[in-house]
């Protein structure tokens, strides 16, 4: 389990960075009549890499303590990344509002995944 996570967080890390490039160069145009949509771009990428870390953090956590609370964040994270970023992503480059009815079932999701990490390194063991 925590070398899926290692790997996952690994890969969301890259496709974060290659994303936020994208924006900042190859969306520029896009953005220069639209800070909001800009606004919404960069804020996709910032949960998407912070939350490529906590899924590193979630995989030492599995490796420490175990326990399904703790496998339950790594999958909320990644789903959590995909809907919340991913719908912010689409909002930005497409300009259809309607995907911001969509962000917050992905932030439900990080939070939820930040609440069974806490919850599972409470309940877990250590010396595992």
């Amino acid at each position: 389990m925590d070398r899926f996570f290692v790997i996952a967080g690994a890969l969301l890390g890259l496709t974060g960075v290659g994303l936020g490039a994208f924006g900042a160069h190859a969306l520029k145009q896009h953005f220069a009549d639209h800070s909001d949509l800009q606004a919404a771009y960069q804020t996709a990428t910032s949960y998407h890499l912070y939350h490529a870390l906590a899924l590193l953090g979630a995989a030492w956590a599995a490796e420490r303590w175990g326990g399904p609370w703790i496998s339950w964040s790594g999958y909320l994270f990644i789903v959590g990344v995909v809907v919340f970023s991913g719908s912010l992503y689409v909002l930005s480059i497409s300009n259809v509002r309607g995907w911001g009815a969509v962000t917050p079932i992905g932030g439900l999701a990080l939070m939820a995944g930040w609440l069974s990490l806490a919850i599972g390194v409470w309940r877990g063991t250590t010396g595992k």
